[in-house]
């Protein structure tokens, strides 16, 4: 029924609009309510001691839950087929609110060789302070993972596909060997979101997201998301979210959550639709030498795409002919396309990862982990695609001018 738990049945965007809420509990509104309250009284006392002894669940305080957060948190689970969600302020906030949950010094994590560059910072510079070995491995060959763990590995890390060269992994092959050495797989699934993706079905523990990116969709919120176990949810709750990192989603920021997953389907079919057009427009041009979405035939992975994606996404990266001072010309010549780091969003992004989004890598890591300093990131937006066509191509025409004149 709508409105109920009781709806695995229905389709994913019945469930992102009506999963766990039924208007007659909130007077007939056909939005749910925004309880924008910090503390929640108790009927009694013993209530609370029973609330904060976790004998009883409720609402104490919102750094610990809200009933808008609470219904986004179902909301969240429901899509990626997860016992239970925790909403976090950011992307960062549901990563390393994870991490600190489940590692302690002497513990290692393995990660992929290539990520976000925040998260990468996270792992490489800041958890090796507290003596937890961070340890990279070209996880796009499952079999180096077999023979990467050791007694001491808890974790393992990748994000598919990833920021910002769209490597991907196999999440079923890799998740089922750190299982059975009983180590916990955790994938951002930002790019791919539970509509494109399933990383729990295919054996993954854990799911992270930037709900910034494609789940909230608009550029107007900051958000993260975990879905994973109850048990596991529940620990990074009350340890890694309450007493570490403090990364409390608003209810405010939930209600617009909310109000973009409702329309999660539809968007991504057109950011899919938006970016194979472009990825092909761009793999044709003399002007570009390297193109790499999923989606491509002559995308190394692509067969890979093809068994663990319903469709390839929004995100292309590319290399231009003329290295990094073509890509930049081009970047500077767009007129419609904006300049700008995030992703997911209706309008269409492109930015230089050496620079901005992974300026953390030093040069030298960004040459070890497949992030080249001509490589350009586009984030295919919601416009009608004959315009994102004529301004991609007059830029591309204006960089191929521009490097001719150079020479």
């Amino acid at each position: 029924m709508r409105g109920t738990s009781d709806d695995t049945a229905m389709g994913f965007s019945t469930r992102a609009i009506h999963h766990g809420y039924d208007p007659a509990t909130a007077d007939g509104a056909l939005t749910p309510p925004v309880h924008l309250s910090s503390t929640f009284t108790f009927e009694s006392a013993q209530e609370g001691m029973e609330l904060f002894a976790g004998e009883r669940r409720g609402f104490i305080y919102t750094r610990l839950g809200n009933p808008t957060l609470d219904l986004l948190e179902r909301r969240l689970a429901s899509l990626e087929g997860g016992e239970a969600a925790l909403a976090t302020a950011s992307g960062m906030g549901a990563i390393t609110a994870t991490v600190w949950s489940l590692v302690e010094p002497g513990t290692e994590i393995i990660v992929d060789q290539t990520l976000y560059g925040c998260t990468f910072a996270f792992f490489r510079h800041a958890l090796t302070k507290f003596g937890i070995k961070v340890s990279h491995i070209d996880l796009s060959v499952p079999e180096n993972l077999a023979a990467a763990l050791k007694p001491e590995t808890r974790i393992v890390y990748f994000e598919t596909p990833a920021n910002p060269n769209m490597r991907l992994v196999d999440i079923a092959a890799v998740s089922a060997i750190a299982r059975s050495a009983g180590v916990t797989t955790i994938v951002d699934n930002t790019y791919g979101t539970p509509y494109l993706q399933q990383p729990l079905a295919l054996g993954a523990d854990l799911v992270v997201h930037s709900a910034t990116k494609y789940l909230g969709g608009h550029g107007d919120l900051m958000a993260g998301a975990v879905i994973g176990r109850q048990d596991t949810i529940d620990q990074i709750r009350l340890f890694g979210l309450k007493d570490v990192t403090g990364a409390v989603m608003s209810p405010f920021d939930a209600h617009l959550l909310m109000r973009g997953m409702k329309t999660l389907e539809l968007r991504m079919e057109r950011h899919c639709d938006n970016a194979e057009a472009l990825a092909r427009l761009l793999d044709g041009h003399p002007a570009v030498e390297r193109v790499y979405y999923p989606g491509l035939a002559s995308f190394p992975q692509h067969d890979l795409a093809c068994r663990q994606m319903r469709r390839f996404g929004g995100m292309i990266a590319f290399e231009l002919a003329g290295g990094r001072e073509a890509g930049l010309r081009f970047m500077n010549a767009l007129k419609l396309v904006h300049r700008a780091v995030s992703l997911g969003d209706t309008e269409t992004l492109v930015q230089h990862p050496a620079t901005m989004t992974h300026s953390t890598y030093t040069a030298e890591e960004r040459a070890a982990f497949g992030i080249s300093d001509g490589l350009i990131r586009l984030s295919a937006g919601l416009e009608t695609l004959a315009d994102l066509q004529h301004d991609v191509i007059q830029a591309l025409d204006a960089a191929q001018v521009s490097v001719a004149e150079a020479a």
